[in-house]
């Protein structure tokens, strides 16, 4: 009832809400008994299903998998030595993915200090918390080059972002987007600071090199499309920047249109989905269809981000949609309003999202909506 994919959707609703409520109420009767069954009935209540990691779901079926207390449908026709043998099948699965993890995990501790990440003061170190995204959500072995992609721009995005909220000046913000903008030609600018410097050579090194191995997985350059991809996020970095330089209060629509590209999903979502697999032609990135899973994904994600971070930002003296929607209600909207008006935004965008991936039509390889998925 769950996986609604349609505006109107009264009979799943209400299935939904029916079935919910009976489930909870028998979670609280008394002398229940707590079989496996009761405790994934628990879990599923708690956690929605866009809410969960593959990768950690796997886990916890492993931990809490019970070869004789599952009644499961023609179980006697299963000798209980199948399901052993799937559980032993299954930890030595979970086992060797998780030392290849390790060792990626070690193999990116490096590489953020060759490129001396880890020297900048004002950055947050988020290296673990990058890696876990990725490998929780690409989670077959040989994936490792997208798994890569996507955490290395995860850790570059979250530096980024903080140079252009806090670690960065007027002057080294443009420097750096003007050091982007001519790419191999950089060596005609000068660098401004040394912040600028290691940040743009670790972009530029980090771009050229994934940009090869996908060029060579593809059979066509694309390089040049993930130096874009950069360029967007950081023209719209600037311009939120320059907003609350100016303190400007864009429209909730202007904020939107800017937002969704500088909440930062580009880099990390669009590079890796060159290393999963398909062949994506230059007329599929340039699709309709490609260019609305971003904005659905990126508007979810940003429209969370501002009802969860609404009163950091807010002493922090930025404006976000919420505050937007409270200042330019002209006081006819409190702030728990507006964030049920943005909650409905999430739920809106989640189903229209889940829609395109499900759909049989399209030009997105399938391999390729799943992740837009995972990353919702």
């Amino acid at each position: 009832s769950k996986v609604s994919i349609s505006e109107n959707e009264s009979i799943l609703d209400n299935i939904g809400s029916w079935s919910g409520t009976l489930l909870k109420e028998k979670l609280c009767s008394n002398g229940v008994q707590r079989t496996p069954i009761f405790e994934e009935m628990e879990y599923d209540l708690k956690f929605p299903f866009y809410t969960t990691l593959e990768r950690l779901d796997h886990k916890r079926n492993i931990e809490h998998f019970n070869s004789k207390g599952f009644q499961m449908l023609k179980t006697e026709y299963k000798p209980l030595h199948a399901n052993q043998d799937i559980l032993a099948l299954a930890v030595e699965d979970f086992s060797t993915s998780q030392s290849i993890y390790q060792d990626e995990l070690n193999y990116l501790d490096s590489w953020v200090k060759d490129n001396r990440l880890d020297q900048l003061q004002f950055a947050r170190q988020k290296l673990t918390y990058c890696y876990l995204s990725a490998a929780a959500t690409i989670f077959p072995p040989e994936l490792s080059d997208a798994r890569m992609s996507w955490a290395k721009n995860g850790v570059l995005t979250t530096v980024v972002d903080d140079f252009f909220d806090v670690g960065g000046s007027r002057e080294e913000l443009e420097n750096l987007l003007s050091l982007v903008e001519k790419w191999d030609g950089h060596h005609q600018d000068a660098f401004y600071s040394e912040q600028v410097k290691i940040l743009f050579l670790a972009i530029y090194t980090t771009v050229k090199q994934l940009g090869a191995k996908a060029s060579a997985l593809q059979d066509r350059d694309v390089t040049k499309h993930l130096v874009e991809i950069w360029l967007d996020l950081l023209r719209s970095m600037m311009t939120e920047a320059e907003w609350q330089r100016n303190q400007y209060a864009p429209t909730v629509e202007e904020y939107m249109g800017n937002a969704a590209v500088s909440f930062a999903l580009g880099p990390i979502v669009l590079p890796a989905l060159y290393f999963v697999g398909p062949k994506l032609l230059e007329n599929v990135v340039k699709d309709q269809e490609y260019t609305e899973l971003f904005r659905l994904l990126s508007t979810c994600g940003r429209f969370l981000n501002d009802i969860q971070g609404f009163e950091r930002e807010g002493i922090e003296g930025k404006l976000n949609s919420v505050s937007l929607l409270v200042l330019h209600s002209g006081g006819s909207m409190s702030i728990q309003e507006a964030k049920q008006v943005v909650q409905k935004s999430i739920d809106a965008s989640r189903r229209d999202l889940l829609r395109l991936v499900l759909r049989e039509q399209g030009v997105v390889p399938r391999p390729c909506k799943q992740l837009f998925w995972k990353m919702c």
